[in-house]
């Protein structure tokens, strides 16, 4: 089966269904990973852009961005390789006022059993977390 590794300009087009000619080519590959005809793959990374660009650039809300990409994770067709992880960032994300990244760091951490390297005082925030802040 073909796999396809999602670009975050496919994935906010078939999210904001904001764009009268690739809206309805991002919809037609969701369309098609959901009837098993192909894979899509959502990054780490192409998550973590997409939460900037929805915050930043469209001023969508913490709990409305949570929502809408957490439905994604786990949608028949789409594959995400740190599922657990991506999940509990998103988590984070929606309750604790710290940048996503900070959120994807705690949620590593906590998968992992590792230490934060960090001199970001929000990942403070985090009681399942340990800290290395230099002192």
């Amino acid at each position: 089966m073909k796999r396809y590794l999602l670009d975050t300009n496919v994935l906010l087009r078939f999210l904001l269904a904001d764009h009268p000619r690739l809206t309805p080519k991002a919809r037609r590959l969701f369309e098609r990973a959901q009837a098993g005809e192909c894979r899509l793959v959502l990054t780490d990374v192409a998550l973590a852009e997409a939460v900037w660009v929805l915050e930043s650039h469209y001023r969508v809300g913490r709990k409305a961005i949570t929502e809408t990409l957490g439905s994604l994770i786990g949608k028949p067709g789409v594959a995400c390789p740190h599922q657990a992880v991506l999940t509990d960032a998103l988590q984070r994300y929606g309750e604790k006022k710290c940048d996503f990244y900070d959120c994807y760091l705690a949620a590593m951490a906590a998968d992992s059993g590792d230490a934060v390297a960090s001199f970001d005082r929000d990942l403070r925030k985090f009681d399942d977390v340990e800290l290395w802040d230099g002192t």
